[in-house]
């Protein structure tokens, strides 16, 4: 299954379309230079193929070639950074 990830600036998230559902990754840009991620939704019939690891890496993707620097409120960006550290240089 492919993934097409659209990040929808206007509404601050990336995007996956599932049929009638999409998934989910949210952020907010609390001042200048930083982007905090802050929820993280795949629907439960899509859970378990990597979708949510997918647009988080897509985010992380989008802050380092802006040189933001990373807070992830959201509880599955925290663990998804404590298990990747080669993402560390990106928080603050």
């Amino acid at each position: 299954m492919e993934i097409n990830i659209v990040h929808e600036e206007k509404y601050q998230q990336f995007t996956v379309a599932l049929g009638e559902e999409e998934a989910e990754l949210a952020y907010a840009l609390p001042a200048a230079g930083e982007i905090n991620f802050t929820h993280t939704f795949v629907p439960e019939n899509a859970r378990g193929r990597g979708i949510a690891n997918k647009l988080i890496r897509e985010g992380l993707r989008y802050a380092e070639q802006n040189d933001f620097k990373v807070m992830a409120t959201c509880p599955i960006v925290a663990a998804f950074l404590r298990q990747h550290t080669d993402y560390r240089k990106l928080l603050e």
